[in-house]
């Protein structure tokens, strides 16, 4: 008996040394914000564009596909047995990459859950920021608030998730320029709210927040230039004023300098 417990435990050494020696499976990165790029292992991993739409569709969604509803997207003008052909080609230039990217369960397909998506990563972050929920903020981070999804992409698909995305970081990089104002880093402050600006040079709500960061430096200049632009923007695109909230933000600041 007692020989058998001692095989027992050698066996269940050399289990638990060959476990702790598998090496751990390369990183893998779908880069998405400002354009395509695939990295696995710090290597940049070449693919050609029908495998890159397939995969950024699957990708994009957060819950395994099925065939018909893949071919059908992609290749809409294509005929149904073409669009599976063309498929199953983009399909097989995924495997042959090397790198597991798309997990295939019949007629189901999903992306493989160790791929890291920058997009997710951004929309996470700013989610917090919007939620108010979000701890300390980095450069890094904010970079991502900055670029948008796969701008020289133009399939409709691509388009109404791109708009959805910029959305979601115009209203983080708001509410970061107004977390930045209110813990008195101005300058970060700006340089983000303006970043906002430069998104969308006609969102009001941009220009606002830009406006209290340069208040609440003490630059009313600054702030003026700022209302100015805003409204020319707005006179001259849609020929609109700015809102009442606009008109009592500025009042609000022009009252504050005289008390000063």
């Amino acid at each position: 008996m007692a020989v058998c417990c001692s095989c027992d435990r050698v066996d269940a050494m050399r289990a638990s040394s060959r476990t702790r020696a598998r090496p751990a499976p390369p990183r893998t990165e779908l880069r998405l914000l400002d354009g395509f790029e695939l990295v696995c292992a710090e290597s940049s991993v070449q693919l050609p564009l029908s495998a890159q739409r397939v995969l950024v569709f699957v990708a994009l969604h957060d819950h395994p596909l099925r065939r018909p509803y893949v071919a059908g997207s992609l290749w809409l003008d294509s005929p149904e047995e073409r669009a599976f052909a063309n498929l199953r080609s983009a399909l097989w230039r995924l495997h042959r990459s090397g790198v597991r990217l798309v997990q295939s369960r019949g007629w189901q397909l999903s992306l493989e859950r160790s791929v890291v998506i920058d997009l997710r990563q951004a929309e996470a972050f700013a989610r917090r920021l919007v939620d108010g929920t979000g701890a300390a903020v980095d450069k890094v981070q904010t970079s991502l608030l900055r670029r948008d999804l796969l701008p020289d992409w133009y399939d409709d698909w691509i388009i109404l998730e791109r708009e959805r995305y910029r959305q979601l970081r115009l209203r983080a990089l708001e509410a970061l320029c107004e977390r930045l104002t209110q813990a008195g880093r101005l300058d970060s402050a700006i340089d983000v709210g303006l970043a906002a600006v430069s998104s969308e040079p006609l969102r009001e709500s941009s220009h606002r927040a830009v406006i209290r960061a340069h208040g609440a430096d003490g630059n009313l200049a600054e702030a003026i230039r700022q209302y100015h632009l805003c409204r020319r923007l707005l006179k001259e695109q849609l020929g609109i004023e700015p809102s009442e909230q606009m008109e009592s933000l500025m009042h609000s600041l022009h009252a504050a300098e005289t008390a000063r």
